[in-house]
């Protein structure tokens, strides 16, 4: 049962559609200017590639961790506090960043902004649908929210370029504090609280299983090619990843209110969606991480041009993203999404096969088509995920489809970047480069092929468009 607490104040969609998409834009621009900058920021910092690597998935894993309890957690103590907890706390790990003397801080304030990312995110989406209790109105303001990805997309790298270039690699941490301060502002101001009284309650111990597990899996991948993997930090860990899965498995078994109820995977498209969500963001991930070191590694150049040569991908994503309502018309959720996950298993595939001197053609059509099937599978993947769970379900469903995007997230960054060190070397040097990106991203490329094979196999044609109501035996649209 919901129930809404009128702070004193009228309820304005607008503000509260504005608040929620400059909770998307933090994410996802912080996200693309912080690959932008990690060459500027190891030489500055003196970091080594596991270093960056940490950079990186230091806020993949805590926000892949407590994306399930960050919505919990808003029904609980109210959606427009924890949306500010979470807008505060990733404004706070940006300064931390920002001013950060040494990799160590740079990677706590990672880690506070990730905190913050998986409290903002999740409760955004259900303020939103508190904001528009019909469902036409809802669907477009949905549409927005979700299109600022995209904004992030294509505006991040570009001006993540330019500052770094111009100013360097610390003002990208600021960029995103007059966001923040702004989504602040209109949440105070302009939205209503918001909480569910359903007496829900946090997993404590399933919560703490599924940090130890994912961040001893990462450090383990991460720290395996530098201490070597017989070291006894690097066993230990590996212990502690196993110990802390089967735990976090035989607790979300014998809880029904636990962080992710298990009879969902009773449905093989739902499941089948998370599968192929997770390996998407693998490869993805990995190649965002590898190709901007690429550009100013092996090429020399600037953080501006690496931005600029990610625009192919970045655009390309935005306009098939436009269109793909249409597409899945036309083709089906199936064909759409196993089309989408070999594409991006042919532009990584092709990026792999980059030279030293590749020419910019060959550079855009390789992104070019990475971008495509990008743009083709993230919105179907969605909507299998969520059409084959009944309709109580539902936002469960959509939480645990963005958590096994994040998980595939860290694992991409972890288990490709140890790939790319192993080859090349911690300090990534121009002349080794080649050698640890090369089988890198060929690994990446085939986990998005497997994703093709998994949509063909396992996605019924109608999947995405009808939903199986198990308690009913209905179909509902």
């Amino acid at each position: 049962m919901e129930s809404t607490l009128h702070a004193g104040r009228e309820a304005r969609p607008s503000l509260v559609l504005l608040a929620t998409s400059l909770g998307v834009l933090i994410a996802q621009v912080d996200t693309s200017v912080v690959t932008i900058a990690a060459k500027q920021i190891g030489s500055d910092l003196h970091a080594s590639v596991s270093g960056l690597q940490w950079m990186v998935d230091a806020y993949n894993v805590t926000y892949a961790a407590l994306l399930l309890t960050g919505g919990t957690l808003g029904d609980i103590c109210g959606r427009r506090r924890v949306f500010s907890w979470g807008i505060a706390l990733f404004a706070l790990g940006s300064v931390m960043c920002a001013l950060a003397p040494g990799i160590g801080v740079l990677l706590a304030g990672r880690t506070l902004s990730g905190v913050g990312a998986a409290l903002e995110l999740t409760t955004s989406l259900v303020l939103l649908t508190v904001a528009y209790p019909e469902s036409g109105p809802r669907q477009r303001a949905l549409g927005i929210w979700a299109s600022c990805n995209g904004i992030a997309f294509i505006v991040g790298p570009t001006l993540g370029g330019l500052l770094v270039h111009y100013v360097g690699w610390r003002s990208i941490f600021y960029l995103v504090l007059p966001l923040c301060a702004a989504a602040l502002w209109l949440a105070r101001n302009a939205v209503e609280e918001s909480r569910s009284d359903d007496g829900r309650t946090l997993d404590i111990p399933g919560q703490t299983a599924a940090v130890v597990a994912l961040g001893s899996f990462a450090f383990v991948a991460i720290e395996g090619p530098h201490l070597g993997w017989t070291s006894p930090w690097v066993l230990a860990a590996a212990a502690a990843a196993a110990l802390a899965g089967l735990v976090f498995a035989r607790l979300q078994r014998a809880n029904p209110a636990g962080l992710v109820p298990f009879a969902l995977f009773g449905s093989r498209p739902f499941s089948a969606a998370l599968a192929i969500a997770g390996l998407m963001t693998f490869g993805m991930y990995a190649l965002l991480f590898l190709v901007p070191l690429y550009f100013q590694t092996m090429r020399g150049q600037s953080a501006l041009m690496a931005g600029i040569h990610l625009l192919p991908l970045s655009v390309a994503f935005v306009i098939v993203s436009r269109w793909n309502g249409a597409i899945v018309r036309t083709l089906g959720s199936r064909i759409t999404m196993a089309t989408g996950m070999a594409a991006m298993a042919v532009g990584e595939g092709l990026c792999a096969a980059f030279s030293s001197h590749a020419n910019a053609w060959t550079i855009a059509t390789a992104l070019c088509v990475t971008g495509v099937g990008l743009g083709l599978n993230t919105a179907p993947v969605n909507s299998v995920a969520v059409a084959n769970v009944t309709r109580e379900r539902a936002g469960t469903a959509s939480g645990l489809l963005n958590t096994a995007r994040m998980v595939g997230a860290t694992f991409g960054v972890a288990i490709l970047g140890a790939v790319f060190a192993h080859f090349a070397g911690q300090a990534g040097a121009a002349e080794h480069f080649l050698d640890g990106m090369r089988p890198a991203l060929a690994v990446g490329g085939a986990a998005e092929l497997a994703g093709a094979l998994i949509a063909l196999r396992f996605i019924e044609r109608d999947s995405g468009d009808v939903r199986d109501d198990s308690a009913s035996g209905r179909r509902w649209a």
